[in-house]
């Protein structure tokens, strides 16, 4: 069902975007993210999501067309975003709670008072006890939780996740799934998610705009009708679950190599 949007809390306006070589990764594109939601990138592998997320978190510029963060055009990276690579990118030589700290610590906010926002959200990703722990003594699972507490430390309104469970087998990434529905009710913020999985989209999002192939367009924008307060495994048995999963992938099929 195509779904309006109400209160954007980022707003993409006839955005394109061309790499050198005349390669085309994104094509007059508008969309609009609703405040407060989690909305998902959804697409073939190639059409321009990540290059979408980049623009929006001011890390590229748009060939043409512009970005507004709370009504403001976007001209750079700013402390409203705040983004989850799918790598992790931790400092291998600081601890948890430090890697945790560091966008407070490159503000300048007092060490204790950094180190007690770190610890609320170790704990809030399931890494209480951890702190001291350093990158290469976590599984990949654990350290893609640090990365997430990273970002929500720094108070952003906007959160930017590039496939941030793609590293982690499917029973952790089930788990971090039921985990993300919890942190965007909690946290209130503006969640922006890419992945490559019609199934991880349709659980995690209220809503889903599914990209067409390069140059990258909106297909359409898809509002799931799932009741999100039964068990996981209740939510997965869903006929609003299963259906919009075997309805997106109708859509794709023919795109995919």
């Amino acid at each position: 069902m195509m779904m309006a949007a109400v209160d954007a809390a980022v707003s993409v306006r006839g955005v394109s975007k061309v790499y050198a070589g005349n390669v085309q990764a994104l094509n007059n594109m508008t969309l609009d993210f609703p405040r407060g939601q989690l909305t998902s990138l959804l697409g073939p592998s190639g059409c321009g999501k990540t290059t979408l997320l980049k623009i929006i978190a001011g890390l590229l510029e748009p060939t043409s067309g512009e970005i507004l963060v709370n009504g403001r055009p976007v001209a750079g990276p700013g402390r409203d975003r705040a983004f989850v690579f799918q790598d992790f990118a931790l400092m291998p030589w600081a601890s948890v709670i430090r890697n945790v700290a560091f966008g407070l610590e490159l503000r300048g906010v007092p060490l204790s008072e950094r180190e007690g926002v770190a610890e609320k959200y170790i704990k809030a990703v399931g890494l209480a006890g951890f702190e001291r722990k350093f990158p290469h003594q976590l599984s990949g699972g654990m350290r893609q939780r640090v990365g997430l507490a990273r970002a929500l430390a720094v108070n952003a309104d906007v959160l930017l996740m590039d496939e941030p469970f793609s590293a982690v087998d499917e029973q952790n990434r089930r788990k971090f799934q039921e985990d993300m529905l919890a942190l965007v009710a909690d946290e209130k913020k503006t969640f922006i998610f890419v992945t490559h999985s019609i199934e991880e989209a349709v659980y995690i999002s209220d809503r889903i705009a599914v990209l067409l192939p390069r140059p990258s367009r909106v297909s359409e924008v898809i509002e799931p009708k799932i009741d999100r307060h039964v068990s996981p495994d209740a939510m997965r048995r869903d006929p609003g679950y299963l259906d919009t999963v075997e309805r997106i992938w109708a859509s794709l099929r023919s795109y995919v190599e």
